[in-house]
């Protein structure tokens, strides 16, 4: 079964979903090919959109004519400037947001978004054609279930799903997240063309029942009072603001945690790669400032309906048992695991 289209974006995420509204709303006929259509922009990590050196980013998209600030604007349940102690270059915009809300709210703007169509399938390999001599070109991509699609440009934003590995510990699952298959092959089809990869860690942090959290131990952190928001396109958004809270480790949790610095991937050598700049694990944090009694941690909800919220800054890949034993001694403010 073969499919032509002007551009085939592969990758469902917050990147492939802005490359293909741009390329259809430019006029192209194109395809978003992602493994499950319900987890479009899925906000894995922390529904959150924006914060240090990415804020000014997702302005820069809206300028551009992007959707994201739109968005996170309807779905944003709690909106922060940070930075606002230094002077207003270095401003950046940080919005909470509803995870369940934001993936609905992309889906309805590509939906309604003319020339683009969404197809549900994995692609398992490039496929390219001879133009002159030994060189070739790619024409499209056949998928797994071996339907082909051919375009004149192919956007590539699989995040972690290329032959993704997850660590907790010295434990290694294949898999793109939680509970979803990694791409195989795929890789090995453009590499084999003298393409180089590389391999880039990102962490998740754990997530919590807020039906077991003291708040009385917690620090509250509000929302904005002014009306800030991302886009300079609408009207602001339209559901219900909810706090975040805020908690410090402790030497006791350090403890914990640096008694499992040996079963880390991080330093058992296991994972080797680089993570992002403004997100270390908490094992980094205390390898890095071995003097600090105490790092800064932030619950944040992941909506109004639900009782999942994020522990930010403790994305961990230490054993689940280190990372159990460290809640038990914040047990009057960090309680047991919902593990993602």
């Amino acid at each position: 079964m073969k499919f032509n289209y002007d551009v085939i974006v592969i990758g469902g995420g917050h990147a492939g979903c802005e490359a293909a509204c741009a390329s259809a709303n430019m006029g192209a006929k194109t395809c978003l090919v992602t493994m499950d259509m319900n987890k479009i922009a899925q906000m894995s990590c922390n529904p959150a959109i924006g914060g240090i050196a990415k804020g000014q980013i997702v302005r820069e998209i809206d300028a551009l004519g992007g959707q994201m600030g739109l968005v996170t604007d309807a779905t944003s349940i709690q909106f922060r400037m940070l930075n606002v102690g230094k002077g207003p270059a270095m401003w950046s915009p940080r919005a909470q947001c509803d995870r369940g809300k934001f993936i609905w709210q992309w889906r309805k703007m590509l939906d309604e978004t003319e020339n683009l169509d969404i197809w549900q399938d994995q692609a398992d390999e490039l496929i390219v054609e001879t133009i002159v001599s030994n060189k070739v070109e790619a024409v499209g991509i056949r998928t797994i279930w071996g339907a082909e699609l051919y375009a004149k440009c192919i956007i590539v934003t699989a995040g972690t799903f290329l032959n993704g590995l997850m660590h907790i510990g010295r434990k290694m699952v294949s898999g793109g997240r939680i509970a979803e298959p990694a791409v195989a092959n795929f890789t090995e089809s453009i590499t084999k063309h003298g393409i180089t990869s590389a391999r880039m860690k990102t962490g998740t942090p754990v997530r919590i029942d807020k039906r077991s959290v003291n708040f009385d131990e917690m620090e509250i952190q509000p929302g904005e009072q002014k009306p800030y928001q991302f886009s300079y396109m609408n009207k602001g958004g339209a559901l219900k603001q909810l706090p975040c809270w805020t908690v410090n480790t402790n030497p006791e949790v350090h403890k914990v945690l640096n008694s499992g610095l040996a079963d880390s991937p991080l330093y058992n050598g296991q994972i080797q790669s680089i993570g992002p700049r403004y997100c270390p694990s908490i094992e980094t944090k205390l390898v890095t400032f071995p003097e600090r009694e105490k790092h800064p941690l932030f619950l944040e909800p992941e909506g109004e309906d639900t009782n999942e919220m994020y522990l930010n800054g403790f994305s961990s890949s230490l054993p689940m048992d280190v990372q159990k034993n460290a809640s038990i001694q914040r047990r009057e403010s960090i309680p047991s695991w919902l593990c993602d």
